[in-house]
């Protein structure tokens, strides 16, 4: 919300200073606006639908909506930002012309930095709740939530964006050559295109499905393996239905000799110890199988085989 509100705020203060001007770059950067806020209102839109709950059809609910409208921002910010930044770059570059009443675009450009840098500075608050010791890369990588890491490069983006723009704007007044202006602009253009691209390739990877964190798989384990009457668990898969809820099935190996009660009741307590460790797993299949493994031999050294 912090960021669409400041991004409508910021658009429309950068369309008119693009018209008073004749600046590619601040027109370009209103563009990268209007694009954040509509990427903003999809989050949004994607986080009410998210919560619907499970029917017949989709049985496991609806939270992977959540990654839909955040792969749908990510072509928004590749053709309605980045490449539209493309062409305005080309047009400048063959057309340059000069600026009129720059100081409009950079006192505009002044403004939008501290607005659009408090908006960073809520996100980065927000992401580290959750972040911990992990590195920005790593946070946005291995994040399973998308709204986050989305806030946080396009936030970061628009602030460089913005800092190119003023460049462009910058050079073009003191060598009275616009060139610049459209120079700066095909820099947005290439920085819209990249962010859009990692967005998409790490949200593809979510709508596909990805495991639970190392650290949560772990967790599971353990708790599967502090269970009485678990000898050990064969095989464990995970995946996120929605970045608040994991899938886990398991394999767990009991006693030959257990009967069905025990073994009934061998189950529930796993299930029970590995919600405990891991709250988000909603949805918890447990088969149980007998012990195969083979048994230790003695060898002529006294160790075992």
């Amino acid at each position: 919300m912090t960021a669409l509100v400041a991004n409508l705020g910021i658009g429309v203060s950068k369309f008119v200073a693009a018209a008073v001007t004749g600046s590619a770059s601040m027109l370009a950067e209103g563009v990268h606006s209007i694009a954040d806020s509509t990427n903003q209102a999809l989050l949004l839109i994607g986080g009410k639908r998210a919560r619907r709950a499970a029917s017949a059809l989709h049985p496991f609910g609806y939270a992977r909506e959540r990654y839909i409208y955040a792969f749908l921002v990510a072509i928004i910010l590749f053709t309605l930002g980045g490449l539209y930044a493309l062409y305005e770059s080309y047009h400048k570059i063959t057309h340059p012309q000069e600026l009129t009443s720059p100081l409009v675009a950079v006192a505009v450009l002044l403004i939008a930095m501290a607005l659009e840098g408090y908006a960073l500075r809520t996100a980065v608050g927000e992401a580290n709740r959750t972040r911990g010791t992990r590195s920005w890369i790593a946070f946005v990588r291995r994040s399973r939530a998308p709204e986050l890491p989305v806030i946080l490069l396009e936030d970061a983006g628009a602030l460089l964006g913005l800092v190119l723009a003023l460049l462009g704007v910058g050079l073009s007044v003191l060598t009275g050559n616009g060139i610049f202006d459209g120079i700066a602009t095909g820099c947005i253009g290439l920085l819209l295109v990249s962010i859009a691209i990692i967005l998409a390739t790490e949200i593809k990877s979510l709508l596909i499905g990805e495991a639970a964190l190392p650290e949560e798989v772990a967790a599971i384990h353990t708790a599967l393996l502090s269970t009485p009457g678990v000898d050990r668990v064969i095989h464990l898969r995970t995946m996120h239905l929605g970045p608040d809820e994991l899938l886990v099935a398991a394999k767990i190996a009991i006693d030959a000799a257990d009967d069905g009660a025990t073994i009934a009741a061998t189950i529930d307590d796993a299930e029970a110890r590995l919600r405990h460790a891991q709250p988000t797993a909603k949805v918890v299949y447990l088969e149980p199988d007998i012990d195969r493994q083979p048994t230790p031999t003695p060898t002529a050294s006294g160790l075992s085989t």
